[in-house]
C-alpha cells in the first residue's frame, strides 16, 4: 500500500528538523580529529577466481585512527586512472563478500565499498562494544553527540573517500558516493563532509528527517528509537538533540556537490517523506525518481541502471 502522503504534498514537504549552532564545528573538528591520526592504508589481493575484476582487502585509518576493512574493486584492464564509487551498505549488512556487488567495477569504475563498524561479519569492530551486535546500533551512544555511533561511521566513511583518493590506480578528482537505506544516508554525510565529490546517489535513505520519521513507521531500525522512548520517557529531548547532528536534513543544507535522490512511495521503512525532506533541503542542484509501487528496493535493478547513466554524466567512464 501507499505509506505516506500522496505525491504533490511530498514534493512540497519541508521537514521540522533544526540546525544545532555548533553543527559545522562539531564536525569540522570530528574530521580534522580523524584526519590527524597516524595510519596507512593497507591492501592484499583476494583470490577470487575472478577474470575481469580484482578484488583486494582493503583497511584503512577510520574514526579514532580505528582499522576500517573495505573491499576494493578494480577491472582488471585499466591503462589510466579510474573514476571511482565509494560504497556504503544497509543496516546490518557490512561489506559482504568478495565477489559481491561487481557491477561498478564491471562497469569500469574502482569500487570501494565500506564495512560498518560492528556491522555484518567484515572483521571490523566498533572498539568498546560486543564485536557484533544484531541489532541496536541505532541508539548505541544516543544520549551524547560525542559518543552517539553514527559519529564514528560517518568519520569512517569521509576517511574511505580520503582513502580511495590516494590510490595511483584511482583519479581523484572523479570520486561518487553511493548507497541504498542506511548505505544512502551515510553517502549523504560523505558527500557533505569529505569535500570535493562529484555526485552522491542516494537510493531511499535512510537516518533522514529523524523526527517525523521515529514516528511515521514501526518498521525497524527505526522502532529501536520508539522502543527505547518507549521504556525511557524522559529521554525523548536528549535523544532528539543527539539525533540533530546526524539527520540527512540537516546535513543537505550544507550540501556543494549534485545529488541523485529515489524513493519507493510505497516503502515503509524510509518512508517517502523523509526521502524527499533531505531532497527538499538539498542545497545544490538534486534529482529525485519515484518508483510508486516499489517499497524500500526503491526500484531496485531500474534504479541501478539509472545510476550509471548518472556516473558516466557525472565522474565520467574509465
Amino acid at each position: 500500500m501507499f505509506t505516506d502522503a500522496p505525491l504533490g504534498v511530498l514534493e512540497e514537504y519541508r521537514s521540522s528538523q533544526t540546525v544545532p549552532e555548533d553543527f559545522d564545528v562539531f564536525w569540522a573538528d570530528t574530521i580534522a580529529a580523524a584526519r590527524s591520526m597516524p595510519g596507512d592504508v593497507i591492501r592484499r589481493a583476494a583470490d577470487t577466481g575472478l577474470v575481469g575484476v580484482e578484488v583486494f582487502d582493503l583497511s584503512f585509518p577510520g574514526f579514532g585512527g580505528q582499522p576500517i576493512r573495505a573491499w576494493l574493486r578494480l577491472p582488471a584492464r585499466r591503462e589510466a586512472p579510474l573514476p571511482a564509487v565509494v560504497h556504503f551498505t544497509g543496516y546490518g549488512a557490512g561489506r559482504g563478500a568478495a565477489i559481491d556487488d561487481l557491477l561498478f567495477a564491471t562497469a569500469g569504475y574502482a569500487h570501494l565499498v565500506m564495512d560498518t563498524r560492528g556491522q555484518g561479519d567484515g572483521g571490523t569492530i566498533d572498539p568498546g562494544f560486543e564485536p557484533l551486535a544484531p541489532s541496536g546500533f541505532l541508539t548505541r551512544g544516543i544520549l551524547d553527540r560525542h559518543s552517539y555511533y553514527y559519529r564514528r561511521v560517518f568519520t569512517d566513511a569521509v576517511r574511505a573517500v580520503d582513502a580511495i583518493r590516494g590510490l595511483d590506480e584511482v583519479d581523484a578528482d572523479r570520486v561518487a558516493v553511493a548507497g541504498n537505506s542506511q548505505g544512502a544516508g551515510i553517502a549523504i554525510a560523505a558527500g557533505v563532509l569529505a569535500g570535493g565529490i562529484r555526485a552522491v546517489l542516494a537510493q531511499a535513505p535512510f537516518l533522514s528527517d529523524l523526527p517525523r520519521a521515529v514516528g511515521a513507521t514501526d518498521r525497524h531500525p527505526y522502532r529501536e528509537i520508539a522502543d527505547l522512548l518507549g521504556r525511557s520517557r524522559g529521554l525523548e529531548a536528549a535523544v532528539h538533540e543527539t539525533l540533530a547532528y546526524f539527520d540527512a536534513v540537516n546535513l543537505a543544507t550544507r550540501a556543494r556537490v549534485p545529488a541523485w535522490f529515489s524513493a519507493g512511495l510505497m516503502d515503509d521503512i524510509t518512508p517517502p517523506s523523509t526521502v524527499f525532506a533531505a531532497h527538499n533541503a538539498w542545497a545544490h542542484e538534486r534529482h529525485i525518481v519515484t518508483w510508486p509501487f516499489n517499497g524500500h528496493d526503491a526500484g531496485g535493478s531500474h534504479d541501478l541502471a539509472g545510476a550509471l547513466r548518472v556516473l558516466a554524466a557525472t565522474v565520467g567512464r574509465a
